[in-house]
């Protein structure tokens, strides 16, 4: 299995950017897909995650600007953030639940996308 996050770029405060995190490889199916971010000398923490039946769930700090979706037929997930702060600088990370038959459910990481918000 492997994840890759792409979108990530240097954009200015007040700007939008859209992240994408496709999931390739042999499973059965993806459950909840989510999007964490860790600033340099921060804990990584939870942005937004999305279940395989469309229930988000959202940081306060991401409520009202950002907004995460997904396409199951593409085992994508996005995250459109707008109104980006430079407090929202950081290196964005994917993580997926994947499910095979016959076996526990396991957590993939992606390698991150660095979001930096400046002017």
């Amino acid at each position: 299995v492997q994840v890759v996050e792409s979108g990530g770029d240097l954009v200015q405060p007040g700007g939008s950017l859209r992240l994408s995190c496709k999931t390739t490889g042999s499973f059965w199916s993806i459950g909840t897909m989510g999007w964490y971010r860790q600033a340099h000398g921060a804990q990584r923490e939870l942005v937004a995650a999305i279940t395989s039946g469309g229930v988000t769930r959202y940081s306060d700090s991401a409520k009202g600007r950002f907004t995460i979706s997904r396409d199951n037929a593409e085992h994508t997930v996005y995250l459109q953030m707008n109104s980006l702060k430079p407090e929202d600088t950081a290196v964005y990370f994917c993580n997926v639940q994947i499910v095979r038959v016959g076996r526990p459910t396991s957590d993939y990481w992606g390698q991150g996308t660095q979001v930096t918000v400046s002017s």
